[in-house]
């Protein structure tokens, strides 16, 4: 029977190998639907090499599976229960580079000068805080009047993106985690539905990833990890 597992090996041993083959017998020998399969990985290139090594094992083509990233899960659950998740159906995802220009032209309304508040470091710092969970109001703690400042711009930042339906990849994450803090009845549909969480690469989950999985785990879901405790 299913059961939750921690596999943890070293790097070229295979994790990646024993995650396909759960996968394969998961749905082969329990039949378990595919759709009740979540299956996260690091890179769209590992992605989607697991999902042709697993349609290589069942000798079919396998389609409703949830394997991806976090920020593609995520993103792929905005879209689906967009109204659930209060953004707008037709909300646009910005990269690096259009999060530099908003906050470029942030900062050039707040007559910040970029030599002393580079752009990249303010960005880091507003990656730092949704990684932490952290929303511009939350953020306290701050040591002095420059981390104040990089709030201030990551509290405009935010608004901008509300106003014009944007949202970065920390906020994809940042959204789904918040929504199902509070939805019991949306949080409760999600675990119904993913019966079975597989992760690869453990050990590189931050600590909003790790609260997303805690909040899909539910009383009839399995988890499976693999990770290299080295790295």
């Amino acid at each position: 029977p299913p059961a939750h597992q921690l596999i943890i090996a070293g790097a070229g041993s295979g994790k990646t190998r024993v995650l396909v083959h759960r996968i394969a017998w998961l749905h082969h020998q329990l039949q378990i639907p595919t759709y009740q399969i979540l299956a996260v990985t690091f890179t769209n290139k590992a992605a989607n090499a697991i999902k042709d090594r697993v349609e290589q094992l069942l000798h079919n083509a396998v389609s409703g599976m949830w394997l991806g990233t976090f920020h593609s899960i995520c993103h792929r659950l905005l879209r689906m229960y967009h109204k659930d998740f209060a953004v707008a159906a037709q909300f646009q995802v910005i990269d690096t580079d259009d999060q530099l220009r908003l906050i470029k032209s942030i900062q050039r309304e707040m007559k910040l000068d970029d030599k002393v508040y580079p752009p990249r470091k303010t960005l880091y710092f507003i990656s730092q805080q949704k990684e932490k969970g952290l929303r511009a109001n939350q953020v306290d703690d701050l040591p002095d009047t420059y981390a104040q400042t990089l709030q201030n711009v990551y509290q405009a930042y935010e608004q901008n993106c509300q106003r014009s339906h944007l949202i970065d990849f920390d906020e994809l994450i940042l959204q789904v985690v918040e929504t199902l803090k509070t939805k019991d009845s949306l949080r409760r549909r999600l675990q119904d539905q993913f019966r079975h969480i597989l992760i690869d690469e453990f050990q590189d989950t931050n600590r909003l990833q790790y609260e997303l999985v805690h909040l899909l785990h539910g009383a009839q879901n399995y988890i499976t990890v693999v990770g290299d405790d080295d790295q």
